[in-house]
């Protein structure tokens, strides 16, 4: 009985509530009236996003990539060439390059005497040569060395032609082990891997 009661109190509550909700309604009916507009034509603007595209490709006839090499001894040497492009139809503020290895192990903890890495710059295409002990490659324009040091790291590089739309940076890397590498060093190995980032130019007004 108890609860029977309780329901009904509740209903009344709602449905007195109700009516002073639609009284409230009714007054405020009383002071509506009709009004003229107006709207300007609308102006359609048409805004594009620009796609960010940092190509890695290999050279026609470049040595291939990746490398799995075995019997690194003191003194040895791996040579790659790479072409960085900006393929997308932004304009970069930096790029950089950054390199990590799996296992960790001196090769790469030990930062005089394990791998070493250089990348190098050219304005023009390399010229490979064939060796027996692998390919070597010379510029005929003009060299510069962007990076040059312990196999780990990041680093930016200094005003690369990928920075603008089409352009594009004809790079070599070099992994090297000192010849200064003495018998801890025998019987290790490690993955090195190299990625290349852009980053968007800071937007401006348009």
């Amino acid at each position: 009985m108890r609860i029977t009661t309780r329901t009904h109190s509740t209903v009344r509550k709602v449905v007195a509530s109700l009516g002073v909700l639609g009284t409230a309604a009714a007054v405020a009916g009383l002071g509506t009236y009709g009004s003229f507009t107006d709207s300007t034509t609308p102006v359609s603007t048409d805004i594009g996003t620009a796609v960010l595209d940092l190509a890695l490709d290999q050279p026609a006839g470049a040595a291939a990539i990746p490398v799995s090499t075995s019997n690194f001894l003191p003194g040895d040497s791996l040579t790659r060439a790479l072409d960085l492009s900006n393929a997308g139809g932004a304009r970069l503020s930096s790029v950089t390059v950054g390199v990590t290895a799996a296992p960790s192990n001196l090769l790469t903890t030990d930062t005089s005497q394990g791998l070493q890495l250089a990348v190098r710059w050219c304005s023009v295409a390399w010229v490979q040569a064939t060796t027996p002990s692998g390919p070597t490659y010379s510029c005929p324009g003009t060299e510069q060395t962007l990076l040059s040091g312990p196999v780990v790291g990041s680093w930016t590089l200094a005003a690369p032609t990928s920075l603008t739309p089409g352009g594009r940076d004809r790079l070599v890397f070099t992994i090297s082990l000192p010849s200064s590498a003495d018998n801890r060093f025998q019987g290790l190995s490690t993955t090195a891997t190299l990625t290349f980032t852009g980053l968007q130019a800071t937007g401006g007004r348009r």
